[in-house]
């Protein structure tokens, strides 16, 4: 089995931990809904690469996902102002005309 410590992700300021699902700016947990959690992992997992809202979308959400790519753009500002509000650090990037990517 992989070490526990394989499970939680650093990257400046932020901390995830995906055994207990739980998130971290500066030190203080940031409290999230599923779908921006989902979202966050998949860009943390994914460092640098590039994906469109229609990706992000069918990534995150599913293809039986009601709805549409339009929301991936309010989740990417929600999960920006709860782990960037208060930080210093930028982690997710706006690539315009592309779409979105974790720093790394």
């Amino acid at each position: 089995s992989s070490s526990a410590a394989s499970d939680v992700y650093k990257r400046q300021g932020l901390k995830v931990d995906k055994g207990s699902r739980r998130v971290f700016s500066d030190g203080k947990e940031v409290i999230m809904t599923v779908k921006e959690y989902d979202l966050l992992l998949f860009l943390l997992e994914n460092p640098n690469i590039v994906f469109n809202k229609e990706v992000l979308f069918d990534r995150v959400w599913g293809l039986e996902a009601f709805g549409d790519a339009s929301t991936v753009t309010v989740h990417i500002q929600r999960i920006r102002d709860k782990i960037e509000k208060n930080s210093e650090n930028k982690y997710i990037e706006t690539v315009w005309g592309a779409g979105y990517r974790f720093r790394a």
